[in-house]
């Protein structure tokens, strides 16, 4: 009886013990030695552990609310983030050293007047020979040039369309529900549909076009000081994005103004690819005789990039031309991009009137004022000022000027629809 008394109040100690000490189960003795008991709580039980598990979570929460916040934090950074450069926009001394005897006087001043004092060039030309009408900061104009950014894309786009790989309405798929021509490609500079299409034609072809245009040759005709361009001779590294990355961006391509010149030139005047010459003295321009490079099979296939050059103006990428001028048609393609602390800003463009044409190349090379865009509204003022100096007017009939082993006149060379 004392042993059974004995035991019953080292129960009951233990019990309470428990109790004391945790939100624990009250445990049943009944059917002790059966294989399984039943664990019940109390009602106090179950609200102490009600809150211990809604503390965990909230815990859980705070931990992850903090791992959140600090995850936006870091893309927050991310987007803010800005590029740093190095070089200025600006420069008061781009016309040291030009040579001028030779240029036509109300281009350059146009050119003078639209460059003001941006970090860059103008180099403007009559597509219709080659001449060089005014090339203003030339130390600039006659450089290595630099990467050509999207201005590329007129290239690729011919090369392109040379190969049969698109067709102006060819709707490339950048997506799963995304298709794109390329009238609006090159309106709106899509880098996406130009990488395709530079993937799809692979880096010999796009080779071969390049230089058929004339990137990484000289583009003048013994003119004093100029450099060479440069196209790769192997395909960019494929962790920097290969053939597609050079079709959209010109990665490790070095273009010059006077080659871009020469190009669109050969866009507006039906594919003559003229040397560019800058006539140094008056004498030189009363005996200028245009110098034929190459004729280009592009004749057909310029109406199927005009109309997405025409567009960049209209609403693209060079629509702040607009604000300067309206009175006449202008294609062009704008570019920008950076490297090694200076971004580069690209237009190449030409004037297409019923009176005749002029190209205008404007390169500008700087910090956070230059792109592309800025190019192209700083084209619109030129083109203003030609304007108003009655550039575009009826002019007397053209004369017939021999080239080598053939006539070329001005008046009847293919126009771009």
């Amino acid at each position: 009886m004392l042993k059974r008394s004995v035991i019953v109040v080292m129960n009951t100690l233990l019990a309470l013990f428990t109790c004391a000490n945790a939100p624990a189960a009250t445990i049943s003795t009944h059917k002790a030695h059966s294989k399984t008991h039943r664990i019940t709580e109390t009602a106090t039980a179950q609200k102490k552990m009600a809150r211990l598990r809604t503390s965990s979570k909230t815990v859980a929460r705070r931990n992850r609310s903090t791992h959140v916040v600090s995850s936006t934090h870091v893309v927050s950074k991310k987007h803010r983030y800005s590029e740093r450069f190095s070089a200025s926009s600006f420069a008061d001394n781009q016309v040291e050293g030009d040579i001028t005897g030779g240029e036509d006087p109300i281009v350059r001043a146009a050119a003078l007047e639209a460059l003001g004092n941006m970090n860059g060039t103008v180099v403007a030309v009559d597509p219709d020979s080659g001449r060089i009408l005014a090339m203003v900061n030339q130390k600039l104009a006659l450089s290595a040039g630099a990467q050509p950014c999207s201005t590329i894309k007129v290239a690729v786009a011919l090369a392109a369309l040379s190969e049969n790989v698109i067709t102006k309405d060819t709707q490339v798929p950048l997506g799963k529900y995304w298709r794109v021509d390329l009238t609006t490609a090159l309106a709106h500079s899509n880098n996406a549909y130009f990488e395709a299409v530079g993937r799809k034609l692979g880096f010999e072809r796009v080779s071969y076009y390049a230089h058929q245009f004339g990137l990484g040759e000289l583009a003048g005709w013994h003119i004093g000081g100029e450099h060479l361009g440069t196209f790769p001779s192997t395909e960019l590294d494929q962790k920097l994005g290969g053939v597609g990355k050079m079709c959209s961006f010109g990665e490790s391509i070095s273009l010059t103004p006077l080659q871009l010149a020469a190009l669109m030139s050969s866009i507006a005047n039906g594919g003559t690819l003229y040397y560019m010459q800058h006539p140094r003295t008056p004498e030189e321009v009363t005996s200028f005789t245009p110098k034929v490079k190459r004729k280009l099979d592009i004749g057909p296939l310029i109406p199927e990039i005009s109309d997405g050059m025409s567009g960049a103006v209209e609403y693209g990428t060079a629509r702040l031309l607009r604000t300067n001028f309206i009175e006449a048609p202008v294609l062009g393609k704008t570019g920008t991009c950076s490297k090694d602390g200076t971004r580069f800003g690209w237009f190449g463009s030409f004037a297409n009137t019923q009176y005749g044409r002029i190209v205008t190349v404007i390169f500008l090379e700087g910090g956070r004022p230059t792109f592309g865009p800025k190019a192209a509204e700083l084209a619109g003022r030129m083109y203003r000022n030609l304007y108003d100096h009655e550039f575009f007017a009826v002019k007397p009939a053209a004369t017939p000027v021999r080239t080598a082993g053939s006539e070329v006149n001005p008046a009847t060379v293919g126009t771009p629809q």
